[in-house]
């Protein structure tokens, strides 16, 4: 067993080295552990062809360092693979990250231990590292589904996964190519194979609606007006739902507006691209009606790119509300579908029976493939947590725990494992967000945690079980709300089998996030049991910073939404 730690980070991402970083400035002991062999996270297992950040490259980004933010340009108005990784790299080396963190190692345990209150953190060579906080910064989207398929084994030619990418690419010139799946890896994929490939065949099993990039260049203006006042931006982006700009109308309602005007803002907003069609209206997420309008316009606009209507007709979904799934931001996705070597199979009228030596066999077909893509996604959220054996104060499983879905308190602790952070976890913002924002927020929240303990000599925290489950039922309502758990989507957990059906991030919004999180640590830490050793400094089980909504939750909305219009009309004098 090594020497005790202060914090021990797990995972090397943009938000493990954050919290390395706050960690040090604490004068905190501190080790961080990476399965990888470089920093990154996300953008260093993600390599597949046309992988790029969808929210815009300025926002994605370190907002705490104003030096780093002037010494770094980005080159693209949404950032490729391989420019941000480099950023990651940059991060690391300029402020000498590295030496913390321990590549090519997995944690495979953390048991709580109550004599040292704190946690034995096992890694897969066997060793142990006492710590007195453990901090997940394992990321929302790290582990992929463990989808496979009859007769997978027998194929002959090469499989490849989109979440696990060669480093060295894939020359794909010549080949036939099947790729299953159509959400965003797929979707960023399919038009940089489908130049090279002899054929490209996709398989799609539920598709997706998917919004123009419109990516270039950062024109100079634009930096320049951004380099005068990032903060000012910075802050702007905070204060928003997605924590993005995103020029949300909240005072406009889609079913009080008349068509004309709702398809010019449309068409404005699209011309725009990437996310900014998600906000125009502030009923098109709660009300079915509003939502159908939008879902309207968005296949019209798959209709204008598709030449083949039976092809566009494929393409437009059905099964679930516009924005229920996380929408895809792309380059071509569409008109792809008009080159003469690619081909559409829809696999719910045509199922996938079964893989053969030589290619894919559907209900109908049989088709032969020199490589085939498996794009089919994360298991999000809990997939990288789950993984570890983590067991709390009474031997429990986090796991176990979660057996009817994640419950946490803040989607930041858990009842029962004291001592034990996740950024950017189930049932905070995350997944919905910017989510550079949303781990600066988290960090900066767990190190005001620690460095509170510590001035309190205080030697544990832990989330109370009322807090926690008042916590849940919160966001099981907020999302409730909303249209969100209508789709069958990975935010629900619907993509893995036998997954518990949760909606599990918070529905509320980043900047009403941050508002209760500040009222938690202004009321002196509402919600959690502060101890040192068996003395309890400090105890608030019930979490009252932010009041339920009543039950009829969709209507109540609306009606929210509609109060706003008429106080900000009062307030311009229009009414």
């Amino acid at each position: 067993m090594t020497d005790r730690v202060d914090v021990l980070i797990v995972g090397a991402g943009f938000s493990g080295m954050y919290m390395a970083l706050k960690a040090r400035e604490q004068g905190l002991s501190h080790q961080v552990i990476e399965v990888g062999s470089g920093v990154g996270g996300t953008w260093y297992w993600n390599r597949y062809p046309g992988a790029r950040v969808d929210i815009q490259s300025l926002e994605y980004s370190f907002g705490f360092d104003e030096k780093l933010e002037q010494e770094w340009r980005w080159t693209e108005r949404y950032a490729p693979q391989p420019e941000l990784l480099a950023y990651a790299n940059h991060v690391a080396d300029r402020f000498a990250l590295r030496d913390a963190i321990r590549f090519n190692t997995r944690v495979t345990a953390a048991h709580w231990d109550a004599a040292a209150d704190g946690w034995n953190v096992t890694l897969d060579s066997g060793e142990v590292i006492p710590a007195r906080f453990v901090v997940l910064a394992t990321g929302c989207l790290s582990v992929p589904t463990d989808v496979t398929f009859a007769g997978l084994g027998d194929y002959q030619g090469t499989i490849y996964r989109t979440s696990r990418w060669p480093h060295d690419g894939v020359d794909f010139s010549g080949q036939r190519v099947g790729i299953i799946g159509t959400g965003s890896s797929a979707i960023q994929s399919i038009p940089i194979i489908a130049e090279t490939a002899a054929h490209l065949t996709v398989f799609q099993r539920t598709p997706n609606y998917s919004m123009p990039a419109h990516n270039g260049p950062i024109p100079e203006a634009d930096w320049q007006e951004w380099l005068a006042d990032p903060r000012a931006y910075r802050a702007r982006s905070r204060a928003t739902v997605g924590g993005f700009w995103n020029e949300a109308r909240e005072v406009a309602i889609a079913i009080h507006t008349p068509p004309d005007e709702i398809k010019a803002e449309l068409e404005r907003r699209w011309a725009w691209g990437g996310f900014r069609i998600l906000s125009g209206f502030a009923d098109q997420g709660i009300d079915p009606a509003a939502n159908k309008i939008i879902a309207d316009f968005v296949a019209a606009k798959i209709r204008e790119q598709v030449k083949d209507p039976k092809v566009a007709e494929l393409l437009t979904p059905k099964d679930h509300p516009f924005g229920t799934k996380r929408p895809c931001v792309d380059t071509g996705y569409y008109a792809t579908y008009n080159r003469d070597n690619v081909e559409l199979v829809d696999l719910r009228a045509d199922p996938l029976e079964t893989f053969t030596a030589t290619g894919i066999k559907t209900a109908n077909r049989s088709f032969d493939f020199d490589a085939v893509v498996l794009a089919t996604g994360f298991d999000a959220m809990t997939g990288a947590i789950e993984r570890i054996d983590i067991r709390g104060v009474d031997g429990e499983t986090i796991k176990e725990h979660w057996a009817a879905g994640p419950e946490t308190y803040l989607g930041l602790m858990v009842a029962g494992f004291p001592n034990l952070f996740m950024i950017t976890g189930p049932g905070s913002p995350s997944v919905l967000t910017n989510m550079i924002h949303s781990i600066e927020q988290h960090v900066e929240y767990v190190a005001s945690i620690i460095a509170d303990l510590n001035a309190n000599q205080a030697g544990r925290i832990e989330a109370t079980r009322e807090a926690e489950q008042l916590w849940t039922d919160h966001c099981d309502q907020t999302a409730a709300m909303t249209l969100l758990p209508q789709a069958n989507s990975w935010y629900m957990g619907a993509n893995v089998p036998g997954k518990p059906r949760r909606f599990m991030a918070y529905a509320g919004g980043l900047h009403t996030y941050t508002d209760i999180c500040n009222a938690v640590r202004d009321k002196g830490w509402e919600g959690f049991r502060i101890a040192r050793g068996d003395q309890v400094l400090h105890d608030s089980a019930t979490f009252t910073s932010y009041p339920p909504p009543p039950d009829n939750m969709a209507p109540h909305l609306l009606e929210m939404a509609t109060r706003r219009v008429m106080a900000w009309m009062q307030e311009h004098g229009r009414v």
